[in-house]
């Protein structure tokens, strides 16, 4: 097996916390870096878990206020019986940033309030959030410790099977994120190697 490289280039906060409660963990990357895969290996590992693609989905779904800005902005057919349509929100954010920039401003917010409620009632010693643009919203200091996933951008295309788009194209770079990050992974190899370096990064945070 190749060395797993966990990596902690910064003072972790975690190791000066006063606060109760578990220690907080954001994982982040690209599209198709393997960010959700990450989660799913520390929820194996103990950690509580949530991911802000979930609660995007569930604020869709069920948010009345949500739903009425979407009404409001995009039309009545942009809501149906099953919550707003997803496949017509992203037809019409992609490649335009001021629809996408509009649209972020309006759940974000929700996100955030929601993953920070959830993480105060967590009994696990570790509540790790997928949170995509971490960086870019600066909600890194809400954290602990950030994990950054990283993969080779032809890997990440395959991955994905979707082109770049605006969201992309706002992204901070993988190299600035690896830098500021407490922990990093190259994701191109095994799951059973991403699955190693997410217990080493456990056991690093809770020793």
């Amino acid at each position: 097996m190749r060395p797993r490289p966990t990596r902690s280039r910064l003072p972790l906060k975690s190791a000066n916390r006063a606060s109760p409660g578990p220690i907080t963990v954001a994982v982040t990357g690209g599209i198709g870096a393997g960010k959700s895969e990450a989660l799913e290996a520390f929820a194996r590992h103990g950690a509580a878990t949530i991911s802000s693609d979930e609660i995007v989905h569930r604020l869709l779904r069920g948010d009345e206020d949500v739903q009425a800005a979407l009404r409001e902005r995009w039309g009545e057919r942009i809501v149906g019986e099953n919550g707003a349509d997803r496949a017509a929100i992203a037809a019409i954010v992609f490649d335009d940033r001021d629809q996408l920039a509009w649209l972020e401003s309006l759940l974000h917010p929700k996100v955030v309030r929601e993953y920070v409620a959830w993480r105060e009632q967590q009994t696990a010693a570790v509540a790790v959030t997928e949170v995509p643009l971490l960086y870019e919203t600066g909600g890194d200091e809400r954290f602990d410790a950030v994990v950054v996933v990283t993969a080779p951008p032809e890997l990440r295309a395959e991955r994905s099977r979707v082109h770049a788009d605006a969201r992309e194209a706002r992204l901070i770079p993988d190299e600035e994120k690896v830098q500021r990050a407490d922990f990093a992974y190259v994701n191109d190899g095994t799951l059973d190697e991403l699955d190693a370096f997410v217990g080493d990064v456990m056991a690093r945070l809770t020793r």
